[in-house]
């Protein structure tokens, strides 16, 4: 087994670079090492000007999220023999404008999430003198959707993402989807008007690579699914019952 491998790594400057090129780095082959030590290996050693995003290390910020040999990944959970002999190519996610070599922008990403008021909504008056107390079944409900941790992994595998740029995306409906399933929450109204449009839920073609490259098992295609039947049965609710009554 060789000592060394080669990375492939994508550079792009949009105020300088017409087009992205790609830089290939030697770098230490060792059994313990993500590929995210090896990027930092190539900016502490080799290239100080490459950009990358990473803060934890423990695939629980989702920052170090990039494209590697053509899959998302989260860099700090990949090992890099798992790629030996090599090369390994490396590049920023898809679907995302670059802002330099891998780093993306999340701006239009935050926004759709925002859109969806990941958060537990109340409507009444009501203010308890102390937490709210949920079963471990109500719990049960909603803990896989509460995984995110919003690498947006999902968007850059999801090929609607790539086509329709209106598409609120698997991360933010599986999010839509965990509020809704919470039994302190009184937003599913609000959030059914924004989900249920054509950029939302129907927008999804169920090919499924969003639950597949999820590193936490959240399922964004099972929540958009449950999200249908959900939408379907209030479209149906509408027509049978009277404004306002359940």
């Amino acid at each position: 087994m060789a000592d060394t491998i080669i990375l492939e790594v994508e550079r792009f400057h949009p105020e300088r670079d017409t087009e992205p090129s790609y830089q290939s780095f030697e770098v230490p082959l060792r059994a313990d090492w993500m590929v995210l030590d090896a990027l930092n290996f190539i900016k502490d050693q080799l290239d100080g000007s490459l950009a990358f995003r990473w803060s934890c290390r423990m695939g629980i910020c989702g920052s170090c999220g990039m494209t590697i040999n053509g899959v998302p990944k989260l860099t700090c959970e990949t090992l890099l023999m798992d790629f030996a002999p090599g090369p390994v190519r490396v590049g920023p996610l898809d679907h995302f404008p670059v802002v330099k070599d891998l780093v993306v922008e999340m701006d239009d990403f935050m926004a759709k999430l925002q859109k969806v008021r990941p958060w537990i909504v109340r409507k009444d008056d009501f203010k308890p003198q102390r937490e709210f107390i949920q079963t471990p079944a109500q719990l049960e409900a909603f803990h896989q959707f509460s995984l995110c941790i919003n690498c947006t992994l999902c968007y850059a595998a999801c090929p609607v993402s790539g086509l329709d740029s209106n598409f609120i995306g698997p991360a933010a409906i599986a999010l839509a989807h965990r509020y809704n399933l919470d039994s302190r929450d009184q937003g599913q109204e609000d959030r059914l008007d924004i989900i249920s449009q054509h950029e939302g839920i129907w927008d999804c073609t169920v090919v499924g690579e969003c639950s597949t490259v999820c590193p936490k098992g959240v399922d964004p295609s099972l929540a958009i699914q449950q999200y249908k039947l959900t939408a379907t049965k209030e479209w149906f609710k509408s027509f049978l019952l009277p404004r306002g009554k359940n």
